[in-house]
């Protein structure tokens, strides 16, 4: 009697090993794929330690919504998401929870919109440097973006090539 090696114990066991790996692998898969990249990232600077603004372009590559909700950086003491809006001929700036950037979509941080607002600077920041901002996310979702400083008549990023690019959200 002859066995045949496409049935019995040995497949089932190949079967198991090829999940398991599948399972192992497809995580990982997972966390590959991007879901918010940044860019044109820049920080206008104010003189004597005044609040600064960050600026920066969003976009959300994934097929759901994403909300970003706060953000850090090592170099200031306080880092908020902000949003200036005009009522009535007068500009206020609002402190706004969270900002929703929709599938496939993208949000552009810029003056007169939304901002972060970073005060409270713990070293000599000037124009010149690159400070890292981290991004928050819902769902623990990060992204860490170097943002350029710019003078305090700056208008957006030098040459917008590359700056800001320095990582991608992905999925946690």
């Amino acid at each position: 009697m002859r066995l045949n090696p496409d049935r019995g114990p040995r497949r089932g066991l190949l079967a198991a090993c090829a999940a398991a790996l599948a399972l192992v692998a497809l995580p990982n898969l997972a966390v590959a794929a991007p879901i918010v990249q940044a860019s044109g990232a820049w920080i206008r600077w104010l003189p004597a330690g005044l609040p600064a603004g960050g600026y920066v372009t969003l976009r959300n590559t994934s097929a759901r919504p994403v909300e970003l909700i706060g953000a850090d950086s090592p170099d200031y003491g306080n880092a908020m998401l902000h949003q200036s809006m005009s009522k009535g001929g007068m500009s206020e700036m609002l402190h706004v929870e969270q900002v929703l950037i929709p599938a496939h979509g993208s949000v552009a941080f810029k003056p007169g919109s939304y901002h972060i607002m970073l005060m409270q600077p713990k070293n000599d920041v000037k124009p010149g440097d690159n400070v890292p901002i981290t991004l928050k996310f819902a769902g623990g979702m990060t992204l860490r973006v170097d943002f350029e400083v710019r003078k305090a008549d700056a208008t957006g990023p030098a040459g917008m090539t590359g700056k800001g690019m320095k990582g991608m959200a992905h999925q946690p």
